[in-house]
């Protein structure tokens, strides 16, 4: 553990957090994509089996179970609560996240540290985080205006995964063989996608205007 891994744990906690405040106090989820909400679910629940089986330590069984109860309590949310999913678009949030999946799951497959159950789902949790926000994006593209708690709540899940890259650069540096090809690369790709969203949040902080994305 370090500031960097550290920092990259808190921006994620506060990506739920601020996306549970939009869902609880104003009972809408209008500008998030159900498609993204499920994936990440799917992520979670291939990433953690060994929740119950290996014990690293008190704050990373908490994370486990925040994350996990969290992404499934959204969806939830999402698709049952009486209110909130009469809010949900599903006009827009057309993208074909099944299509993302299978193509994860084969990768995963052929790249791997060991062809294990466990191991291949931990990747393929790995690939398919890489690209699960892009029914989210495609999305905010398509309505283009973005209220500041969706704004943030994106905001938040790619500077998660931008410490969690200075925090592989710190150990690569800081620590003799730490090598981490098949995460690095993962999170290079998932990081790179968040960076016209980046450039266009900074630009409506800096001239204090509306989030705007264009078409």
């Amino acid at each position: 553990m370090n500031i960097f891994r550290l920092a990259g744990d808190l921006t994620h906690l506060m990506s739920i957090i601020v996306l549970l405040l939009k869902i609880h106090t104003i009972k809408s989820c209008s500008g998030i994509s159900l498609k993204t909400q499920e994936l990440y679910a799917l992520v979670f629940a291939t990433r953690y089996l060994d929740i119950f089986t290996t014990y690293i330590s008190f704050y990373n069984t908490t994370m486990k179970l925040i994350f996990l109860g969290t992404s499934f309590s959204i969806v939830w949310y999402m698709r049952y609560h009486k209110t909130v999913r009469l809010s949900y678009d599903k006009n827009n949030d057309t993208f074909r996240h099944y299509f993302l999946i299978l193509p994860c799951f084969l990768l995963a497959l052929v790249l791997n540290n060991k062809f294990t159950f466990r191991e291949v789902l931990w990747t393929f949790s790995l690939y398919l985080e890489a690209v699960a926000i892009i029914p989210q994006l495609v999305l905010l593209q398509r309505t283009r205006n973005v209220d500041n708690l969706t704004g943030n709540y994106v905001f938040f899940l790619g500077a998660y995964r931008g410490f969690y890259l200075v925090n592989w650069v710190y150990r690569y540096l800081t620590e003799s063989h730490y090598r981490r090809w098949i995460t690095w690369g993962a999170g290079i790709v998932q990081t790179a996608l968040y960076a016209d969203f980046f450039y266009y949040y900074f630009k409506s902080w800096k001239n204090n205007e509306k989030l705007k994305l264009p078409a």
